[in-house]
């Protein structure tokens, strides 16, 4: 990894794989595919824009967006991960390849850059703590010629699940051992149909909101959906928003529940990338599932006090200052920290205080070679 002067090093050199590495292993920790935006995100406004009227924000910054919000979660928890996508040859999209290969260590050699292609772009407003977006772009022309082999051998794989939808790659993924970890956007034909997730077949973990999950299953408790959930995948997780998540595995029965961390949020985008990042990191690594849910919890909550949805995602650096800091804090609860209790063992000791300010990446200091 490549690191710009005054950014901060979010691995720590931290492997959480580390104990298990052998010489036979697939050729990287997780794999991904999908469609990188170039994300503008405006903070600092106080209410949502008005018609017909010019708002002026307080913060601005740009960064990889769309399936790298994911990326960047696990590359900076120390996964090695491939990105499969699409990059225009503009300027955004040689920006978004050289922040996610230099600037966060992920493996582009089965990603294209497609000429005459322009890069998808989203401008994201973050106010009263939610976002609202504004997006544009093209599907990308298929790809010409012989590219490396997709998916290639990984431990885990992160998929979107659609309705009506079977990607082939899960499948072919999943045959090979590789472990499928899921999650779903909203229904926009409003039949909830759980058959017609038909990839879920293929996946160890699926991880919907409170809201997607009851209405897939027809339940109004999101602790019932993810019981009826785990009848159909291995370990079914709901996340509860500011209630925290909950988990069942569906072969052992076992449940947990871990509380939402308060926080004062500053951006949302990007949080449900983090959770499923850390989510897959403590389940690669063997912890338990209580602590795998807390984890990600934990790091979906040191999301949002930033903006941006990559540029927002913390790593074992964060990580460790956050943990410094909230140690000696008067007003926390003993009880709360020692949910906790298994992260002194995996932190590095902290080099920074928190809040650790991270690096804002802005398109148009650097320029091409």
């Amino acid at each position: 990894m490549h690191l710009a002067a005054g950014e901060v090093d979010h691995t720590a050199h931290i492997d959480p794989l580390g104990a298990l590495r052998a010489p036979d292993d697939p050729e990287c920790d997780v794999y991904l595919t999908g469609t990188v935006f170039l994300d503008i995100i405006f903070t600092g406004l106080d209410s949502a824009p008005v018609r017909g009227t010019e708002s002026w924000a307080r913060g601005m910054g740009s960064s990889p967006g769309g399936i790298a919000n994911m990326a960047t979660a696990l590359a900076r928890l120390g996964l090695r991960t491939s990105l499969s996508a699409a990059f225009g040859d503009d300027h955004y999209g040689e920006y978004c390849w050289d922040a996610l290969a230099q600037g966060e260590g992920i493996d582009l050699s089965r990603s294209r850059t497609v000429s005459g292609w322009h890069s998808p772009v989203t401008v994201s407003m973050a106010y009263e703590g939610e976002r609202t977006m504004v997006s544009h772009g093209h599907e990308a022309p298929p790809p010409e010629g012989a590219l490396p082999e997709c998916p290639p051998r990984a431990r885990a794989a992160v998929a979107a699940l659609a309705p009506g939808r079977r990607d082939e790659w899960i499948a072919t993924s999943a045959r090979r051992g590789t472990r499928i970890f899921a999650d779903v956007g909203w229904d926009d034909s409003g039949r909830w149909d759980l058959a017609g997730l038909a990839d879920l077949e293929h996946c160890e973990a699926f991880l919907p909101n409170a809201e997607e999950a009851m209405r897939y299953t027809r339940t109004d408790c999101p602790r019932a959906a993810a019981r009826l959930l785990a009848e159909r995948v291995p370990v079914a997780v709901v996340t509860l928003g500011s209630e925290g998540a909950y988990a069942v595995d569906g072969a052992t029965g076992e449940t947990a529940e871990v509380p939402a961390i308060a926080v004062e949020a500053l951006d949302p985008t990007g949080a449900g990338d983090v959770f499923v990042a850390g989510f897959v990191t403590g389940t690669l690594a063997g912890w338990p599932l209580a602590d795998r849910l807390a984890f990600a919890g934990l790091t979906a909550a040191l999301s949002v006090q930033e903006f941006g949805g990559s540029l927002s995602a913390p790593g074992w650096t964060e990580i460790a200052a956050w943990w410094s800091h909230v140690r000696g804090c008067a007003d926390q609860d003993p009880a709360a920290l020692r949910r906790y209790g298994f992260l002194p063992e995996l932190l590095p000791a902290p080099t920074r205080p928190w809040p650790l300010r991270r690096a804002v990446p802005t398109i148009g200091f650097g320029r091409s070679a």
